[in-house]
């Protein structure tokens, strides 16, 4: 046993040092004929090690973003060889492959025609036709959000109970690329002049590209690692919350009933209808139904996380701003945003546990609205840090209001 250990170390230690080398600027063929050998079984679990490995020394995760798709083409022919997980209709898996087939097919089928009509359209007439064409097939790519995001808050939470933190951080990092990518590039389409054509032509091949990549590196790296290491209950408890996020381009085909666990059993309740006994605050008393139902008919969204930075509570309300999904309560709230934000809440939190700020604010537009988020201190009657809580608004209408209004509609 120790000998396959001290084995796996050995190859690990081995495909680190040649990502450290393709970071020093050394060719792919250079490097995959020295480590020909190391690389020539490696399995996904090795490659998610090594990605680990690599941030717990000091790599950056955007120094891994960066070179990621160089990273997958060194090991591509070796993971090739490894077989799919088991996939079930209706398993999250098997609905997180038709996706990626579904978003193939939107890119072989209707947007790279497009983009080579586009190439080759000589009047103005044509192009801007063509232009319209991409417009509308780009702004159903839009829908590939709701596959990160299911990715995002229902997997990668699971993962990180099992100490992979590393891919997930890396993979969430790129996810934001593409996303930011197909907005460029919708951004564009909507100015087009024949002046941008070559620009909105490179961008649309890049951002094609790097969703191509995505798709081979959640299919032989990603979902083979969680189905590895996720129970059966934790992929239905992925599997009833993915509604809540939707679905990217097609439904899952069937409906999932697990064999192994009792799909009628639900998670422990914590208010409901029959809930006995109240609970008495200095104000007044309220049972927990009312207490949960207080708190989901808030005009805006709250999330608490404790002193430890540990998601426990969001309220779920009927239109919520930020996706939250019950797959987040307990989870480090680090691993609750992208990497290239981390370090705000990191340090906004920070500040909140040396009590040099009470609260701190934020408003953005997003999606024609105003979006106003504030982050409080709460503390006890000693002053003593609990936990940080997070209030969102959209307060687009609230801006707007003039003049006074007295009287009921």
């Amino acid at each position: 046993m120790t000998e396959l250990i001290n084995n796996r170390q050995y190859r690990i230690n081995l495909l680190k040092q040649i990502v450290l080398e393709l970071h020093q600027g050394k060719s792919v063929e250079e490097v995959k004929e020295k480590f020909r050998e190391a690389v020539k079984d490696i399995s996904h679990e090795e490659v998610a090690a090594m990605e680990q490995a690599l941030i717990e020394e000091g790599l950056p995760v955007e120094e891994i973003q960066k070179m990621c798709d160089v990273h997958a083409s060194i090991f591509k022919e070796s993971l090739d060889k490894k077989p799919e997980p088991e996939m079930i209709p209706g398993h999250p898996i098997h609905t997180f492959f038709q996706e990626n087939r579904a978003l193939e097919d939107l890119m072989t089928k209707e947007i790279r025609p497009r983009l080579e009509a586009l190439k080759s359209a000589a009047s103005r007439e044509d192009q801007e036709k063509v232009v319209l064409e991409l417009l509308e097939k780009y702004n159903l790519l839009t829908d590939i959000d709701k596959h990160y995001s299911r990715k995002e808050n229902l997997v990668f939470p699971y993962l990180e109970k099992y100490g992979i933190t590393a891919p997930p951080k890396v993979m969430w990092g790129v996810d934001d690329e593409i996303r930011d990518g197909i907005k460029d590039v919708i951004k564009t389409l909507k100015n087009y002049n024949e002046g941008t054509r070559k620009d909105i032509i490179n961008k649309i091949e890049q951002n094609l590209e790097q969703i191509q990549e995505m798709i081979y590196k959640e299919e032989k790296i990603l979902f083979p690692m969680a189905a590895n290491n996720l129970t059966e209950d934790e992929w239905y408890a992925i599997y009833q919350e993915s509604d809540e996020i939707g679905f990217c381009l097609v439904a899952p085909d069937a409906k999932w009933e697990p064999q192994n666990i009792n799909v009628t059993e639900k998670a422990d309740v914590v208010a409901d209808p029959h809930t006995r006994g109240s609970i008495k605050f200095e104000t007044g008393i309220l049972t927990p139904k009312q207490i949960e139902l207080i708190f989901n008919h808030l005009p805006f969204d709250i999330t608490f996380v404790d002193k430890d930075d540990i998601v426990k509570y969001f309220s779920a309300g009927p239109e919520r701003i930020f996706t939250r999904t019950k797959a987040v309560i307990g989870r480090s709230v680090q691993n609750c945003h992208p990497p290239a934000s981390v370090h705000i809440v990191e340090k906004l939190v920070q500040d909140f546990k040396d009590g040099k700020k009470d609260v701190e604010e934020f408003w953005i537009n997003m999606g024609g609205k105003m979006i106003h988020i504030r982050y409080f201190a709460v503390r006890d009657e000693n002053g003593e840090f609990i936990g940080t809580l997070e209030v969102t608004q959209d307060i687009t209408k609230i801006k707007e209001l003039e003049g006074e209004k007295r009287l009921v509609d």
